[in-house]
């Protein structure tokens, strides 16, 4: 990942419906959730939601796939870990003890 990519995940998840509806896709993975049920959630109109989905596609966070007549949205959490591995890649100047209270926190949930 470079930075303009993590830039980019950055700017879509800046964006507190983007942010929620990301966090519940997280939450329902691997099944992932309807178009229709990312609607709901958001309390929004779906071209106004469309719009969101269409930003979050468009930086590889979310991935959509047909079943039936049915749109499933799932998070890509490959996007979600390359993010995380290079905001953190420099973290603790090479010293990893120090990051180990970052770990814990990621591994207990």
């Amino acid at each position: 990942m470079n930075t303009e990519d993590a830039l980019s995940i950055l700017s879509a998840l800046g964006h507190p419906t983007r942010l929620e509806a990301f966090r519940l896709l997280i939450r329902h993975e691997p099944a992932g959730l309807s178009t229709g049920a990312l609607v709901d959630a958001s309390g929004l109109t779906q071209s106004t939601f469309s719009t969101h989905l269409a930003v979050m596609a468009k930086a590889g966070l979310v991935r959509s796939e047909k079943q039936g007549r049915l749109h499933i949205q799932r998070a890509n959490l490959d996007c979600l870990r390359g993010l995380m591995v290079f905001l953190a890649k420099d973290c603790c100047q090479g010293r990893p003890e120090l990051c180990e209270p970052l770990l814990a926190e990621l591994t207990c949930c």
